[in-house]
């Protein structure tokens, strides 16, 4: 067994170009690498037999927890039936047509068309298209330029990789393209004015939003593209009443809005969607991950009856609505979706997560809301995360290089949890499968204790100050 688990390394380092990885350290050896081989409710095993409480549900996206033979066995039977068929002039398959009604009626907002895809990042690229073929119907062919926001997550991609915030999604890319803009994170902590409330801090973000927009030319500004909590940008619940201030000034401008509900749709926030939480009425909306809990690839871009009736005045100017891929509505990624969203609504997963969810981030502020290496604790749902300062009191970062984040990572894998360091700052983040149990969260908050306690020894061993 040991000598077909180095046969699989020394393949795996010599073959697989892996995504977010450091390709030196890590086909030279210098980076240790983890074999996944089975996984069951909330956690996960690898090929050195650790059982791993998964407190970040894969990437978000193992809603339903793994082991699940409800879904496996829908996507045997469909594979049985018709593993594949292509969606192209008009043809549809039985699963992919029933999904997309019933998202159809699930989604937010007054929507009535689905595209399905294959990741988040894809749908938000056809979101982009869509936008664009849309103004040059309506004969507003300079009105194209998309609105994100600064540490933004929507996808890696060409233009959803611009839509993303996070510079090192950009470096040595030639992102953004000219037509994506970033305007403010809307993160208090880090960016409202001393003795600012979050209603004030939410008014200056859009007004910072309607400035970019008067700046850049209301007539070349076609949507705004926001997720109804910041992802990977560090897991940030928007200020109160930030999303009312925004569709103020999208409404003035005549600015689309995309919803990005890759991560919170489908009951991670205690609500069907994100939207349902903030009163967000979108004009498109974008899933993903909890649509089959990550089972199958599948991805959708829901649009209104308003664009969709706009999409089918195109064809009279432009013939084919010329965008779709080869796995575009594939029958047994379908199957598994609709297999999925029965579990979800059988199980009162949003419920359940309008239980323990709460119970999580409480628990997390009792435990570090106090603590002289946390600035801020912070969440909603099943999502939370503890940002990691130097001086608390002053709200100093850490300086990069000592990896802070990255490191109580590390003492959490330690503890046989895995949680995620964020991409932006020294972050620690948590979004478990939402069938989380109370008990598993107080396993979560005790691990990540453990971890936090052994960083902070290691920090003040190595003579680095942690002011409180």
């Amino acid at each position: 067994m040991q000598a077909d688990r180095q046969q699989l390394e020394t393949m795996d380092r010599g073959s697989m170009l892996h995504p977010f990885t450091n390709l030196r350290t890590f086909s030279g050896g210098q980076m240790p690498e983890r074999v996944m081989t089975g996984g069951s409710g909330c956690h996960v095993y690898d090929a050195d037999g650790r059982d791993l409480l998964d407190a970040f549900a894969g990437l978000y996206c193992v809603n339903i927890g793994y082991g699940r033979t409800e879904i496996a066995d829908a996507i045997a039977e469909q594979a049985r039936e018709l593993a594949y068929y292509h969606a192209y002039a008009g043809t549809g398959s039985e699963p992919a047509i029933r999904l997309a009604d019933r998202l159809k009626a699930m989604a937010p907002g007054k929507m009535s068309r689905v595209f399905f895809g294959m990741s988040g990042s894809d749908a938000n690229e056809t979101q982009a298209k869509i936008v664009w073929y849309y103004n040059n119907v309506r004969g507003r062919p300079e009105k194209k330029k998309i609105i994100s926001r600064q540490r933004a997550y929507h996808g890696s991609t060409v233009v959803s990789g611009s839509m993303t915030g996070l510079p090192i999604f950009h470096k040595a890319f030639d992102l953004p393209v000219p037509q994506v803009k970033h305007t403010t994170t809307p993160h208090a902590y880090w960016n409202a004015e001393a003795g600012m409330s979050e209603r004030d801090f939410a008014r200056k973000c859009a007004d910072d939003l309607d400035a970019m927009i008067q700046a850049e030319g209301p007539q070349t500004v076609a949507a705004f593209i926001g997720e109804p909590v910041l992802g990977t940008g560090g897991l940030i619940p928007p200020p109160e009443g930030y999303w009312q201030e925004i569709q103020k000034v999208l409404k003035k401008h005549d600015v689309l809005l995309i919803a990005d509900e890759v991560v919170c749709g489908f009951g991670r926030l205690g609500t069907e969607f994100g939207c349902t939480m903030y009163g967000i009425e979108p004009d498109l909306v974008t899933v993903a991950k909890g649509l089959t809990s990550a089972y199958q690839p599948l991805s959708a871009a829901i649009v209104s009856a308003e664009i969709a009736e706009v999409l089918e005045q195109g064809s009279e100017q432009f013939g084919t609505f010329a965008h779709g891929y080869t796995y575009t509505a594939h029958p047994t990624c379908a199957a598994a979706g609709m297999a999925n969203l029965d579990l979800l609504a059988r199980e009162n997963v949003t419920q359940h997560v309008a239980d323990v969810g709460p119970y999580l981030n409480q628990r997390m502020q009792e435990t570090f809301a106090d603590d002289p290496l946390v600035g801020e604790v912070r969440g909603v749902g099943m999502l939370a995360a503890l940002e990691f300062v130097a001086d608390k009191a002053n709200r100093k970062p850490f300086d990069p290089a000592i990896g802070v984040g990255k490191r109580i990572s590390a003492a959490a894998f330690e503890e046989n949890m895995i949680a995620r360091a964020m991409p932006h700052g020294d972050i620690l983040g948590f979004a478990p499968p939402l069938v989380l149990t109370r008990d598993e969260a107080d396993d979560v908050v005790a691990r990540t204790k453990r971890a936090v306690d052994r960083v902070r020894d290691e920090l003040t061993r190595e003579g680095i100050t942690i002011a409180a």
